[in-house]
């Protein structure tokens, strides 16, 4: 698909993959940090400036990986903090979790984020080929009723998109609570004949790895007693 993506139209709106935008009104330091920082650590939305993503962020960086809907941040800013040689671009449309991410940034100087505050959909058609060494996309929201599963973010076209912008080698980490979507998100990777499941037992998948921080949406699903599914996949 390395020309497919680039070659084809895109769709003038995909179909809405998340919930709310807005939860309660922002306090004044929200507020104060949206117009502030936001402006500081948004990403170009502009192809030609995305060209070169490791040249996008303040301190030098040698990887970039990338976040759709990072929620409350705690993974993305987990990461950006053990991982300062990598750049690190989150995707997330709901202002709460961007508002979480930007008082990170402001108070513990991390020099090593982007953020896109909308749907990371359209950002994977602006991205370059090969150019993300890792992607994560952590619980997202499952739409369990039948007639909204073609609103799911992983599908196999958002996974043909994901091996396009993925070096070789690169990883895809996915993670969900709802068994369901877990068989759907095995079905929609492995159809793409350049990811390879990196699992050698039911442990692989079954236990978070060590560099994989927990969220509070999956920190609620173990406490209501949903088993999570870890999943990773390298690009061939």
């Amino acid at each position: 698909m390395h020309g497919e993506t680039q070659g084809r139209q895109p769709p003038d709106r995909d179909l809405r993959s998340y919930g709310r935008r807005r939860g309660r009104a922002l306090s004044a330091r929200q507020k104060e940090l949206w117009h502030r920082v936001l402006p500081q650590i948004a990403l170009p939305n502009d192809v030609g400036a995305l060209c070169q993503p490791t040249g996008l962020f303040a301190s030098p960086v040698k990887q970039v990986w990338l976040e759709i809907g990072f929620g409350g941040g705690e993974h993305l800013i987990w990461q950006a903090t053990h991982n300062p040689h990598v750049g690190l671009i989150g995707c997330e449309p709901f202002e709460d979790g961007v508002v979480k991410v930007l008082n990170a940034v402001d108070t513990d100087r991390l020099a090593n984020i982007k953020v896109h505050a909308d749907d990371g959909r359209p950002l994977l058609r602006m991205l370059p080929e090969a150019s993300i060494d890792r992607v994560f996309i952590l619980f997202p929201d499952p739409w369990p009723k039948k007639r909204h599963h073609k609103r799911r973010l992983v599908s196999e076209d958002t996974a043909a998109a994901l091996a396009r912008i993925l070096r070789t080698g690169g990883e895809l980490r996915v993670g969900t609570d709802i068994g369901a979507y877990a068989c759907a998100i095995l079905q929609a990777v492995l159809h793409n004949q350049r990811f390879a499941w990196m699992a050698a037992a039911p442990e692989d998948w079954r236990n978070r790895p060590p560099d994989w921080p927990p969220t509070r949406y999956e920190e609620k699903a173990l406490r209501e007693g949903r088993r999570c599914y870890y999943f990773r996949f390298r690009r061939a």
